[in-house]
């Protein structure tokens, strides 16, 4: 069941799934695709086309627009930024040249981040509250700052690793094995 709060708006040619929850005063614009178990804050845009996967968790109020695409398990700390075009001008329509932003299973961007549009950030990345991203950002990546920068690497579930001399590191959380090799981390099998 879908759980739609009367103070919300959702557009016609939505697409929301199941176990879904929109909250008060949120807006979800046209031909967007929700997946089934979100949970979408107050105070929260959605804008046309918008892709959100299974499990994303948008807090209150986060403007997600047109270009931007959420893979499972996303969360979107509260009051947190994304753009569209580079180079925004009230009087230059450039509906044409929104660029898309791609956000990668499982990653989580802190409270009033800023994602710069056109950038990927990878499966499992952290990004701090406050930090601006301008650029790609690797899977697994723990980035804090303005612009970001990277100060380690998280596990899957959020902790902090440490790698040993020969590129191992272990989520003290989980009991899960990481490598970092040529500049990647990854999760062992």
């Amino acid at each position: 069941m879908v759980t739609i709060h009367p103070s919300a708006f959702v557009d016609e040619g939505s697409q929301i799934g199941e176990g879904t929850h929109i909250w008060h005063f949120s807006h979800i614009m046209s031909n967007c695709r929700i997946g089934e178990q979100c949970n979408i804050g107050q105070n929260v845009v959605i804008s046309p086309d918008v892709v959100l996967g299974r499990n994303v968790k948008v807090q209150n109020n986060v403007s997600v627009y047109t270009g931007v695409i959420c893979e499972d398990d996303v969360f979107l700390g509260p009051s947190m930024v994304f753009t569209n075009v580079i180079n925004p001008r009230s009087h230059v329509s450039r509906k044409s040249e929104y660029r898309q932003t791609l956000l990668k299973k499982g990653c989580s961007v802190g409270a009033n981040a800023t994602i710069v549009c056109g950038h990927t950030i990878g499966e499992y990345a952290l990004i701090g509250a406050g930090t601006v991203v301008t650029k790609d950002i690797p899977a697994y990546a723990l980035v804090v700052g303005n612009p970001a920068r990277q100060i380690g690497w998280v596990s899957r579930y959020g902790e902090k690793l440490h790698f040993d001399n020969n590129g191992f590191a272990t989520c003290p959380a989980t009991g899960e094995k990481y490598q970092l090799k040529d500049g990647e981390c990854t999760l062992c099998n």
